[in-house]
């Protein structure tokens, strides 16, 4: 690809992303950082904060770089896309995880028509019918998480043992929350989760009141550099250290847009057959699954049904969707 296409795919894409980020700009200041905008399609932070570029070593074409947090329901709302990316172009990219601290306590926030967790659960059970994402809101009215610092620290605690599992690490104790009902702070859950993802759990623990926490605290301060005010926030950069940032839940069409452009014109990885997906993931929900298998959902469901039949997969049931997974 010449530079000069490149550069124009580039402008193009660029005006795309302002076009959506105008739509919404008028949902930018969000008061809680609880109440994740569906228009804007982001978990927010309050108060300004300076940019910066983003310095980062990359091994292969594509860095993205993600900021996110545990119970960051918009987070929670692009795994489908993510999944798919990493399907289609994974190795063309690293994603470098970050967390970037959601909720301190409710002490700081307080406001903005949310000032107690019960607040939050109606919110939760609409934002999972905005993304066609299984979400259920009533933990925040039978164990209501008091910050979502523990599981971040958690989190970073399982990246010093192992990266790949760390990630696994991730995604169950997201399904614990918004799935399970489960307060993701007490260290009961955070050990399961650890020793259901092959982590060192007693480790795991030890290392979240020293090394984690400063990891945590390192990614704090990256967050601010960056002038980070919301989740998820994804930074794609190329070799020639070109850049977009993604703010919000964006269709999948945005991020492949960026890749290719960074990626200078990869293509995609060609699609395996849709029941092989559980290959690749132990858990998919239904909307995970129709995303990765390109199904219309009617199909998707009834196939998801048939493997659950034949005895590969099994359905644990949710408030707002099914989770299938993986007899191992």
């Amino acid at each position: 690809m010449s530079k000069m296409k490149r550069r124009l795919l580039l402008i193009l894409l660029l005006a795309a992303i302002c076009r959506t980020k105008a739509q919404t700009m008028k949902h930018s200041e969000i008061a809680n950082p609880l109440l994740c905008d569906t228009a804007g399609a982001a978990c927010g932070m309050p108060g300004k904060q300076s940019a910066t570029d983003a310095a980062v070593t990359r091994d292969k074409p594509v860095k993205i770089l993600y900021f996110t947090d545990p119970i960051c329901s918009s987070c929670w709302g692009i795994e489908p896309q993510l999944r798919r990316l990493k399907l289609a172009y994974g190795g063309s990219f690293d994603i470098e995880y970050r967390m970037g601290g959601l909720l301190p306590s409710w002490d700081v926030y307080n406001s903005g028509g949310i000032s107690k967790p019960s607040d939050v659960a109606a919110h939760w059970d609409e934002v999972s019918g905005h993304y066609d994402m299984p979400i259920d809101g009533d933990v925040w009215l039978e164990d209501p998480l008091p910050s979502s610092y523990p599981p971040s620290i958690a989190f970073k605690a399982a990246q010093l043992q192992d990266e790949e599992k760390a990630l696994l690490f991730l995604r169950r104790i997201r399904e614990m929350v918004f799935m399970e009902k489960k307060n993701i702070t007490r260290p009961e859950h955070l050990k399961q989760a650890a020793i259901e993802t092959g982590l060192d759990a007693e480790v795991l623990v030890a290392d979240m009141h020293g090394k984690a926490k400063k990891a945590f605290e390192d990614d704090l301060d990256l967050a601010r550099q960056l002038g980070v005010r919301g989740f998820p926030t994804v930074f794609i950069s190329g070799d020639d250290n070109s850049q977009l940032k993604l703010y919000g839940a964006q269709p999948y069409s945005r991020y492949e847009q960026a890749v290719v452009l960074m990626a200078q014109g990869v293509k995609a990885a060609p699609p395996g057959a849709p029941q092989d997906l559980f290959r690749q993931f132990r858990t998919l929900n239904t909307r995970e699954f129709i995303e990765l298998s390109g199904m219309y959902r009617e199909d998707a469901i009834r196939l998801l049904e048939e493997l659950e039949g034949e005895g590969s997969i099994r359905r644990q049931i949710s408030k707002n969707g099914p989770l299938w997974i993986r007899k191992d």
